[in-house]
């Protein structure tokens, strides 16, 4: 879930830099139409990797451990890493979009609902079965069953294709979001103020 709640703070950047001009002053410059949007995901990046190694070390300090191996927990941290990243490009494209800073409230009313409509908290069995379905197919249910299992913990299950599929799902879905979201954020860079 921090690796999606971290998404406003990236909306707010951009839509501050862009209200603010100095995206502006970047696009003067004579640097690749990617740079400005690129560095900035970079720099979240660094900031997640750097939140995500607090949580881990506060998770193992009040008792929370992995039961397998140094691979699998590097790879459940590349898998969390790598769903950052994803939402990263979709909060830099909402960031150019949006208005200014103010309007990134309207749309983090639609980032606590993802969130909270997956398999982080109660298993989607459990739910509705319209609404199971939903949180099945939710990005954010295949990364955690993903990392889950690659921790060695104890996961929901499931009898659907995308639960049996957790791992290849969880590597998907952020490809997707990045092949979606990417081009549109240079896109978008590249037509601001015109």
């Amino acid at each position: 879930m921090t690796m999606a709640f971290g998404l406003e703070a990236t909306m707010i950047a951009v839509s501050t830099d862009a209200a603010k001009g100095v995206t502006d002053r970047f696009r003067s410059m004579p640097m690749a139409q990617s740079a400005v949007v690129v560095g900035r995901a970079g720099a979240d990046m660094l900031n997640s990797a750097l939140g995500l190694g607090v949580i881990m070390v506060a998770g193992l300090l009040v008792g929370w451990q992995a039961h397998t191996g140094p691979a699998s927990v590097l790879a459940a941290v590349g898998l969390l890493l790598l769903l950052r990243f994803a939402l990263l490009w979709l909060g830099i494209f909402l960031g150019l979009v949006i208005k200014g800073p103010e309007s990134v409230m309207a749309v983090q009313i639609l980032v606590w609902p993802v969130t909270f409509l997956s398999n982080t908290f109660v298993a989607p069995g459990t739910m509705p079965g319209w609404l199971g379905t939903i949180a099945e197919w939710n990005p954010l249910s295949s990364t955690v069953a993903a990392t889950r299992e690659l921790f060695g913990n104890r996961t929901w299950g499931g009898d659907s294709w995308i639960a049996d599929h957790a791992l290849l799902m969880a590597i998907l879905w952020p490809v997707l979001l990045i092949a979606v979201f990417f081009p549109l954020s240079v896109r978008r860079f590249q037509r601001l103020s015109r």
